[in-house]
């Protein structure tokens, strides 16, 4: 059966990440053959099987003998060259640790310059901010964190951060006991405590997000029949994204715990453990808020797991029939559990001092510290909806700060519904949906909550860029081109804040560095990933790289007229804004077509 079901579908329309499969069994039904010969045809036409989607297309390519192999579309790419040599399965282990080392010296090469806020007093900056973080922490009870001081850097993360920064505060003390002396610290830059935050930032890293990754690539790249080879080169390129190196490394902050425990969440929602998923899930937001730009996603993407999909079944009501309420339950509870584990230090110290009087109290200050509604509909510049039409709109002039929250409400919704809405009806409806849906739900989704959610900042745009950029694993020539082009409009997007930080050499050798390891500057069109094949999207990429490349000839030679001061950083929210609208649109149609 699997072998007629191959072959009625090998003529169908090969959609993104396909390649044409050989045959398998394809001598006729009615000659003869030896049961060897069957079970070689069964064996193949299950890898063939295997290897496809819910409408029987090729999703990559497959190492298994007698099989068509696609060559990588990286092949012609110095990335390739580099790395192509631990192909064979006895040098693979030595790629694991040359990617983990190259991406820690990268990161160290990074915090060697500037970061955030340097020699700006009276408060400088986000390194500032969690060095002094990590101060409060181990200098006052902690029902006393997140009431002290919101004027100097008040703690406004969750739990989990606080106990991260406590625990390197504490071993930070140990080694110099100036850095976080309580008040008499604020403001200290000497080279110490320079170098040992930056350990601290690539010791999260490399416990949290580089394993992540990496198991991440390899989950994905078995069920996308992904060569090894491609897997390592597509590993090396995660792992160097630009814009999270910098924020983390050069401008300073953890980011890619929060991220690295979300890929942890990617990785058991593949595997099914929606259990543990749900245990990530809060663990991520409970460590940085943001990550709640997941959270409809994956209510709606678990939700449509605990329905049992039978083939040919068109009745909803019957669906609904099968719905696992013990299941969802048990996921309820664990949720629940995992929050309270959390924030159990908060809980049960006022227990033991008989201050159960004050639990609500505190809770509600972690609560309003994370979410400051007050401080309005955006800070600073940012590339989304509300900031670049309140170019032409004056939103504080037209609404109330509570008119703006529900408008804020009702457009983010609007955004994230299609995502949503379309991963549970796929997942519903057929018995083995696409497994690149989730990372466009999870890119589609977050990318709505960046353009159009309240109190939005620059550097968040690392939450949607990070699912984004896994969707280079579909491993083809148009998709590389377009993820690496919302890469380049991402990193873009945060170059006013970088040069800020005078990070502007680092920003211009890491945006080079890594479109030249993908073969961005090869002269051969037909190689150069860079640019894509479609027409349209050549329009388009080339068009933005050009405005990018005015941009930075017009910020480097001239300056803004003093009645207009932010018309630069206006410019780049405009042009970020336009790139960001393009490929959120272009995610939603993706996985409509799914």
């Amino acid at each position: 059966m699997a072998r007629s079901n191959s072959k009625k579908k090998s003529n169908t329309g090969a959609k993104e990440g396909s390649v044409p499969v050989q045959q398998a069994g394809s001598q006729d039904s009615s000659s003869p053959s030896t049961p060897s010969k069957k079970k070689a045809g069964k064996a193949k036409a299950k890898t063939i099987k295997s290897s496809k989607d819910s409408k029987g297309l090729n999703l990559g390519v497959s190492d298994t003998p007698g099989l068509y192999k696609k060559s990588s579309p990286m092949k012609d790419s110095p990335v390739y060259d580099l790395l192509h040599t631990f192909e064979k399965a006895p040098d693979q282990w030595a790629a694991r640790y040359i990617l983990i080392l190259s991406s820690i010296i990268l990161r160290a090469a990074i915090g060697l310059g500037s970061w955030s806020g340097k020699g700006q007093e009276p408060i400088n900056g986000d390194f500032e901010a969690q060095r002094h973080w990590m101060e409060v922490t181990i200098n006052l009870p902690i029902k006393e964190w997140y009431f002290y001081d919101l004027e100097y850097w008040g703690l406004d993360y969750p739990p989990l951060t606080a106990y991260h920064l406590w625990f390197f505060g504490k071993v930070g003390s140990l080694i110099e006991k100036e850095w976080f002396q309580f008040f008499t610290s604020r403001g200290i830059e000497t080279s110490g405590i320079k170098t040992y935050m930056r350990w601290t930032s690539l010791i999260s890293e490399l416990v949290i997000f580089i394993p992540a990754v990496l198991q991440f690539i390899s989950i994905m790249g078995k069920k996308l029949n992904l060569r090894r080879i491609d897997q390592i080169v597509l590993a090396a390129i995660i792992l160097n994204q630009p814009s999270l190196i910098l924020i983390d490394h050069g401008h300073f902050q953890y980011n890619s715990i929060m991220l690295g425990l979300f890929l942890f969440l990617l990785i058991d929602l593949i595997k099914g453990n929606f259990v543990l998923a749900s245990v990530w899930f809060m663990s991520s937001i409970l460590f940085k808020q943001m990550a709640l730009y997941y959270a409809p996603f994956i209510f709606f993407f678990i939700l449509s797991k605990l329905f049992i999909v039978k083939p040919g079944n068109r009745s909803w009501f019957k669906l609904i029939k099968t719905l696992n309420f013990t299941r969802l339950i048990l996921i309820g509870v664990t949720i629940f559990i995992t929050i309270i584990t959390i924030l159990s230090p908060f809980i049960i110290l006022p227990i033991i001092k008989k201050e159960v009087n004050q639990i609500p109290k505190l809770i509600g200050q972690i609560v309003y510290r994370m979410f400051p509604f007050q401080r309005g509909l955006f800070e600073d510049k940012v590339a989304n909806f509300w900031c670049t039409t309140n170019i032409l709109i004056k939103y504080n002039k037209l609404f109330s700060p509570d008119e703006l929250k529900k408008l804020s409400l009702a457009l983010t919704l609007l955004s994230i519904l299609p995502a949503c809405l379309i991963s549970f009806y796929k997942n519903v409806t057929k018995v083995a949906p696409s497994p690149m849906l989730i990372i466009y739900g999870f890119s589609s989704c977050a990318w709505g909550f960046y353009l159009f959610s309240f109190q939005v900042h620059e550097k968040s745009v690392l939450v949607p860029l990070i699912p984004s950029t896994l969707l280079i694993m579909i491993n083809n020539e148009e998709t590389i081109s377009i993820i690496q082009w919302i890469n380049n409009i991402s990193l873009f997007s945060m170059y006013p804040l970088l040069k800020k930080d005078d990070l502007a050499l680092q920003y211009f050798v890491m945006l080079l560095t890594i479109n030249w390891l993908i073969g961005g500057f090869s002269m051969n069109l037909n190689k150069n990933l860079l640019w894509s094949r479609n027409l349209f999207w050549k329009l388009i990429i080339s068009g933005s790289y050009l405005s990018i490349i005015a941009y930075h000839l017009i910020d480097y030679f001239a300056e803004p007229p003093s009645s207009l001061p932010d018309l630069f950083v206006l410019l780049n929210t405009t042009i970020s804004f336009g790139c960001f609208s393009l490929f959120y649109c272009w995610l939603i149609y993706k996985l409509y077509k799914l």
